[in-house]
């Protein structure tokens, strides 16, 4: 056990140093306004180079400090939270892999060296969702992955594509992807990206993967494995920016952002509840993105990054005190036996609505004022209000159920704020949760950009979020009364409560078509005509003639050769 608590706290001081060591170095790239590539070509195909390229410029600096801070607080985190696993030191290396596979893809602009840091998130993630290795998990995990190999096989045909500009490192070749001639290859980058941020309709896996451990949860969903799609989009973005697939891409992130608002407000799960609000997010993030406003959604992910983790850090330590329960309506008034924990759970969910001078104000404030200055349809600009509306309609459900309200945990519950090794993360994370916004924005935005809105759509943000508030709260107080309205309405509300089917559509429909069909195809055609006409086939075919060729070289062979060139000769010697 000491060795497992000393390992935590090396890796933490060692991710935390360079996380600063990043940080100021992006600091400096950004005041400069310069950057480094720096390029090993590991072999040439064909005129085309084989390129291992690492770029350090301020946004690659900067997001690589916010993932090795976060990453430092979640291993400090699960020396506590994971004590007494028999296999906490392979869970230590699990975390360190991932951190080190989300590193290699933020670093690198070439298209060949992201897929190995891709992949490696897509493989370690699986990991880490069947780590308690049960039945659920299982399932989760092959839903994760499979959903995830979708956006593997874009890359991969993206590379396939590139391949005709002699190089796959796209900064150099940005001027020349703005042609519609390379509109396909575009189109495989969003849908990757699409899959790996969980957009629709690849949603259902996001929430499944709250099968990991929590500490998992609140790495996964802050600052790595969703945001690399929203990553590598920034990164797109000058090659993407005013083409159809980011008309499609803004449609599809508005209905992403409105569905998993839908969704958590019928949900009960409290870790299932903070990942549908981080679809939520991302869809605001993707959607910002698509009408070209790349700086804002960069901000957004960053802010985001740390009151989420956050935010999942006080749910497990909730979860973990509460004996286990993910249930909200099994908690309840946890204010007056966790004080320390619920603070900051509401710094958190503050942040997450944009409370004003919060992290997430700054950011959230000035993507829905952008939106609203923007060229929006009635569809886009409804699906905007509503959804920002819902988030804070849930985020007053789940403080009610959770943090306020009657007590409804079992006897026997030792619930307290005493374990260090949990809290001392939470109050660094605090203190980003409060001064990342404000800092980044100076830091992103040093010059003051003028936005044009009548007082009403000003005013518009503040008083959605009123009304969502007071909304989710005072819904939630009247159905203590046990009102049986929603069984009247049980279609509609099956329908948005379970992500519009996607959970069923992913996993049922596809077993029933996809699957079934590959078996039929497999029996039919790997393990019918192919084991005759293919590489079994033949082998079986050459086996055979060699083994005839064998007996005629055989000495057998060439006795009997023999006797019947003495009778032939003996025949024609006798006619003759």
């Amino acid at each position: 056990m000491l060795w497992n608590i000393s390992m935590n706290l090396s890796s933490m001081v060692f991710l935390m140093l360079s996380s600063l060591f990043s940080f100021t170095g992006s600091v400096l790239f950004l005041m400069k306004e310069s950057s480094y590539i720096v390029e090993w070509e590991l072999l040439t195909i064909s005129s085309s180079s084989i390129v291992m390229t690492c770029i350090f410029d301020w946004m690659s600096l900067m997001f690589m400090s916010f993932v090795l801070f976060i990453s430092a607080m979640v291993l400090f985190y699960s020396g506590s939270y994971m004590e007494g696993d028999l296999n906490i030191n392979r869970f230590m290396y699990l975390v360190l892999a991932f951190v080190l596979s989300m590193i290699f893809l933020i670093v690198t602009p070439n298209l060949v060296t992201i897929l190995l840091g891709w992949d490696g998130l897509g493989l370690v993630s699986y990991v880490l969702v069947i780590f308690y290795q049960n039945e659920k998990s299982a399932n989760s995990g092959m839903l994760t992955i499979l959903s995830n190999r979708v956006g593997d096989v874009a890359i991969l045909l993206s590379i396939a594509l590139m391949f005709n500009m002699g190089g796959w490192n796209f900064f150099s070749y940005v001027f020349y992807l703005q042609d519609d001639y390379f509109f396909l290859m575009k189109l495989l980058i969003v849908l990757a990206a699409m899959t790996k941020s969980a957009q629709i309709p690849f949603s259902a896996w996001l929430p499944a993967a709250m099968a990991a451990p929590t500490p998992v949860s609140a790495l996964v969903h802050s600052s790595t494995l969703v945001t690399a799609g929203v990553y590598l989009l920034i990164r797109f973005s000058p090659a993407l920016s005013d083409t159809t697939s980011f008309s499609i891409l803004f449609l599809i992130s508005s209905m992403t952002m409105f569905m998993s608002g839908l969704g958590a407000n019928f949900e009960y799960d409290l870790k299932k509840i903070i990942a549908l609000s981080t679809l939520s997010q991302l869809g605001v993030m993707m959607s910002i993105l698509s009408m070209g406003f790349h700086h804002l959604a960069f901000f957004h992910l960053l802010t985001h990054a740390l009151f989420k983790a956050l935010l999942f850090m006080c749910a497990g330590a909730m979860i973990h005190n509460a004996k286990e329960y993910q249930d909200i309506r099994c908690m309840g008034s946890m204010v007056s036996v966790m004080p320390l924990t619920v603070m900051c759970m509401n710094l958190a969910n503050l942040a997450l609505c944009g409370m004003p001078f919060l992290a997430g104000f700054y950011s959230k404030d000035l993507i829905l004022e952008i939106a609203f200055m923007s060229w929006l349809n009635i569809v886009g600009l409804f699906l905007y209000i509503f959804a920002t509306s819902l988030t804070v309609c849930y985020t007053f459900r789940l403080i009610f159920f959770t943090l306020s309200g009657n007590f409804n945990l079992g006897s026997f519950s030792n619930i307290s704020d005493n374990e260090n090794t949990l809290t001392t993360p939470m109050m660094a994370l605090s203190l980003g949760a409060i001064s990342s916004g404000a800092i980044l924005s100076w830091l992103i935005f040093p010059e003051p950009n003028i936005i044009c809105l009548s007082p009403f759509m000003k005013n518009m943000t503040l008083l959605i979020c009123i009304l969502g508030g007071a909304t989710g709260y005072l819904l939630n107080l009247m159905s203590l009364q046990h009102s049986l309205s929603s069984l009247r309405l049980y279609p509609m509300t099956v329908f948005a409560g379970s992500m519009w089917f996607m959970p069923f559509l992913s996993t049922f429909n596809m077993s029933q078509t996809s699957l079934m069909s590959s078996i039929n195809y497999s029996n039919m055609i790997d393990k019918g005509w192919s084991e005759i006409l293919g590489g079994q086939g033949m082998y079986h075919f050459f086996v055979q003639a060699s083994s005839y060729h064998q007996i005629f070289q055989n000495n057998p062979s060439k006795v009997y050769m023999k006797t019947f060139l003495i009778i032939t000769l003996a025949f024609l010697v006798y006619k003759l």
